[in-house]
């Protein structure tokens, strides 16, 4: 019995361990805050190597975890309500990950494009369940590179969704990404860092279409 435990007990610690890293924002590893807009808590610092930023933000989202793993998980629609986004499609599944295509027209430059591998990892916690999407680049899986359209080599992020509730997600989300081109690194910088709180407001906003709280039913 005990041995038929194990896999469970190193599976949950993996999601742990997961877990605590990426809501992690230890002054001593690097992070400083740099500030709070509607209730979302931005922390920032520059990633080792590089002059860009990787930013982490913490809000809470009046909805079940269930609920806002949905609307994350909603690609289909990501066009109608995630910023900037002008094509998301899924291009195929490899397992319990996702191959995603998105392409971005910001409103600083020109349109720029990247694949994703998308991985997702859930377990139990007080209150309800627990979600972990992570990705990283998989351009080599996505479509070719398109006249006009700067391909973004790195991109890297997370969400990670605890419930505080049964009707309240805290969301720690996670970016690191270089936009290319010419945008220097000051502005790219500045554009991911107001594109956070673009991003929890859209997420707040579409979760409370009533579908994905039936779809968690």
């Amino acid at each position: 019995m005990r041995l038929a435990l194990l896999p469970l007990y190193f599976a949950c610690a993996i999601s742990l361990a997961a877990e605590e890293s990426i809501k992690s924002v230890d002054p001593n590893d690097g992070w400083k805050a740099e500030g709070n807009s509607h209730g979302v808590a931005i922390y920032e610092r520059i990633r080792a190597g590089t002059s860009l930023k990787e930013f982490r933000a913490v809000g809470e989202i009046d909805a079940s975890t269930r609920a806002v793993h949905g609307v994350i998980d909603d690609i289909d629609n990501y066009t109608r309500f995630m910023p900037y986004t002008a094509e998301c499609r899924l291009i195929k599944r490899e397992g319990a990950a996702l191959i995603t295509y998105q392409r971005l027209s910001p409103k600083i430059a020109g349109d720029r494009d990247y694949t994703l591998r998308i991985t997702t990892k859930s377990w139990p916690a007080n209150g309800g369940v627990a979600f972990l999407n992570e990705w990283t680049p998989a351009n080599d899986l996505g479509p070719p590179q398109k006249k006009g359209v700067v391909r973004v080599d790195r991109c890297e992020g997370a969400w990670l969704l605890e419930p505080v509730s049964p009707n309240k997600t805290r969301a720690t989300y996670s970016v690191f990404s270089d936009t290319g081109g010419a945008i220097p690194s000051w502005l790219a910088n500045y554009a991911s860092q107001t594109g956070i709180g673009k991003l929890f407001a859209a997420v707040r906003k579409q979760v409370t279409d009533p579908k994905y709280n039936s779809a968690t039913k």
